[in-house]
């Protein structure tokens, strides 16, 4: 098993990593089975967190408000995580947002990876399910605060401890780091059409916004306007 490595976990306001935000990241650095040091901060991405996301993790809008922007929460992750390699549940979900992320900030995020779901998957078949919900359950590992980002990161890394007591004599190599593969589709910037009809709707409805229109992606833009349609109507002329 892989001694010293990082262990991850992201709250976000989605599931697709183009168009969602990061509202949370949470690391903790684990050498010899022992948590030495924890990256948590809340980001604050400047468009509204959907209501079933907010009953999900607990994080509200004040909230992440007082987090930091996404540049400085991925700097300070990437400092954290150096050159070691990562952990975590359904891992390539959240590589997939760090990675996008990283090259939307004109970085780059190569590296490899243990996913404990991959691993759960292979020698646990017969439970119902391999969420990490269910393997805290399965092997008493306790999970103080389910759905939030450090605490979930820690109870992934209890798990990876937990196989591989049980099961890495039977396939060693199913513990160790493997390269990670997300592949980003590149999206085209905020059109100008976007960009002028986006401004409108945020000076008619008196609405400020944390981020720049300009750093705006097309896919990103159409669904802020749709969502202040939604939440606020449109112009009337």
């Amino acid at each position: 098993m892989k001694e010293a490595y990082i262990a991850l976990d992201l709250e976000t306001t989605g599931l697709n990593p183009r168009d969602d935000q990061i509202l949370e990241i949470g690391a903790a650095r684990v050498e010899g089975g022992a948590v030495t040091q924890v990256y948590e901060v809340f980001v604050n991405s400047g468009v509204p967190i959907p209501q079933k996301i907010q009953e999900l993790t607990g994080i509200t809008p004040e909230m992440a408000a007082s987090g930091v922007p996404v540049r400085e929460a991925m700097e300070g992750l990437l400092d954290f995580c150096g050159d070691w390699d990562i952990l975590g549940h359904n891992l390539i979900f959240d590589y997939s947002f760090l990675k996008c992320n990283a090259v939307k900030l004109g970085g780059s995020f190569e590296k490899n990876g243990i996913d404990t779901l991959k691993i759960a998957r292979k020698f646990l078949p017969e439970l119902p399910s391999r969420s990490l919900e269910v393997l805290c359950s399965h092997f008493s590992v306790p999970q103080e605060k389910k759905h939030r980002a450090s605490y979930d990161a820690i109870a992934a890394s209890q798990i990876y401890q937990e196989m591989g007591r049980r099961y890495e004599a039977l396939e060693p190599d199913v513990f160790l780091p493997q390269p990670l593969v997300y592949k980003i589709k590149k999206d085209a910037p905020i059109t100008i059409s976007q960009k002028l009809y986006l401004l409108d709707l945020l000076k008619y409805h008196r609405i400020d916004l944390d981020v720049s229109v300009d750093s705006l992606t097309k896919s990103q833009a159409s669904k802020m306007i749709d969502r202040i349609i939604l939440d606020y109507g449109r112009i009337k002329r």
